[in-house]
């Protein structure tokens, strides 16, 4: 299968890309970035494109699955708008690209909480993007919705670094779907989503992706 991963740098991402580089069911995969990858393979290519002017159609777009990773915070975006425009807009409008040319794919790794009519504006724009996304009418659509992800990341984050520490003490006595959500848990979930896709809308949960 030829795969197009958004979001290849990101934590999630970058394992994500690993996985399918390494699994003999993705005969290629497309993985365009804001800046080049760093990882040279056979079987992948990296156009660096502006997010902002992505083309509207060429080979680019004529993949069988897509995994989206694409994300950011309030503090990395600097606004609402900002981030309303990476975390909704730019997954949507790959999500358009792709099915306009024939993809019936989609994995998309969204958040737990989303919800369109959600009060908190990040479960909000997390909602807005799975319910536009099932309006796009891909065969198979999978929400990937984790808690907090556990794993190294380039950046630090003091919230996420002191919840991980607290979550991870009481890891044995919570419920799964409180646990920390570890990275590779997250991508193989979106790799299998994608190589093995189930017909219809699926939703996994942060329980299973403890």
């Amino acid at each position: 299968m030829r795969v197009l991963l958004a979001g290849a740098t990101g934590l999630v991402g970058a394992q994500v890309l690993q996985r399918l580089l390494v699994d003999t069911r993705c005969t290629s995969v497309l993985a365009p970035s804001r800046r080049a990858l760093g990882v040279q393979h056979a079987r992948l290519r990296n156009p660096v494109l502006d997010f902002e002017q992505l083309p509207q159609h060429g080979d680019d777009w004529q993949v069988d699955a897509a995994i989206c990773a694409l994300g950011s915070t309030m503090k990395q975006a600097g606004s609402r708008q900002a981030f309303h425009r990476i975390d909704h807009d730019y997954p949507l409008a790959i999500a358009r690209r792709v099915r306009a040319q024939g993809c019936t794919v989609f994995a998309l790794n969204s958040a737990a909480g989303a919800n369109p009519r959600a009060w908190v504006f990040y479960s909000r724009v997390k909602g807005e993007l799975e319910r536009d996304l099932q309006a796009l009418d891909f065969a198979s659509l999978t929400l990937v919705r984790p808690g907090l992800i556990g794993g190294e990341r380039s950046e630090y984050r003091a919230g996420e670094q002191l919840a991980g520490k607290v979550l991870g003490a009481l890891a044995p006595v919570l419920p799964r779907a409180w646990r920390i959500n570890p990275a590779s848990n997250i991508a193989a979930a979106l790799v299998e989503a994608a190589l093995a896709p189930q017909p219809g809308v699926r939703v996994v949960g942060a329980a299973a992706l403890a």
